[in-house]
């Protein structure tokens, strides 16, 4: 979008709409539908662009190559270049990038930058993190708190058994018969 000489990002998903500028003395917000859709510092400077990353996270899915020299993920958070620069140079790894990215929406930056950071932390000496590494160490931090054991009277008439022939009975004396033929 187009403002007082200088361009600014709104979300993807505006593409083509019309949307309404407010413009004040340190920033520019773009409203769609009665709500800020979209907010950047002001630029002082005439003909310069600025952009938001997270406006195209949803264009990503379709066209994960932008990734790679796209002018809008130049100033990603530091934890997230670390990662692109990991990912990217496996075969397909805008793809999981985008897929890490994607998380941002639902989860919040903070939450995936912590995610990502571990997962970074937690990487062999090979340097390879994959994006289900950081799915699963975000599943792990959103994860409801383990209760605590509760204390009960009540207890197991019948005590556990560590009994391995239990399992051979189970299985039957023909599979049992048929193993021992062939040892």
């Amino acid at each position: 979008m187009s403002v007082a000489g200088n361009r600014y990002s709104v979300p993807c998903e505006l593409a083509g709409q019309t949307v309404s500028t407010r413009l004040y003395p340190g920033r520019v917000a773009m409203v769609f539908d009665q709500a800020i859709a979209a907010e950047h510092e002001r630029l002082a400077d005439r003909g310069k662009t600025q952009y938001d990353w997270q406006h195209y996270v949803p264009l990503l899915q379709r066209k994960p190559g932008a990734l790679r020299n796209g002018a809008p993920f130049a100033d990603l958070p530091e934890p997230l270049q670390r990662l692109r620069r990991v990912l990217l140079r496996e075969d397909g790894g805008d793809r999981l990038m985008a897929k890490v990215l994607a998380l941002v929406p639902t989860a919040g930056l903070d939450a995936v930058l912590v995610a990502v950071e571990l997962a970074l932390e937690a990487a062999p000496p090979s340097g390879r993190v994959s994006a289900e590494h950081v799915l699963n160490v975000l599943a792990r931090l959103n994860a409801p708190a383990v209760p605590e054991t509760a204390a009960t009277a009540l207890r197991a008439k019948t005590p556990p058994l560590a009994d391995t022939a239990r399992y051979d009975a189970l299985r039957g004396t023909q599979d049992v018969q048929q193993e021992a033929d062939h040892a």
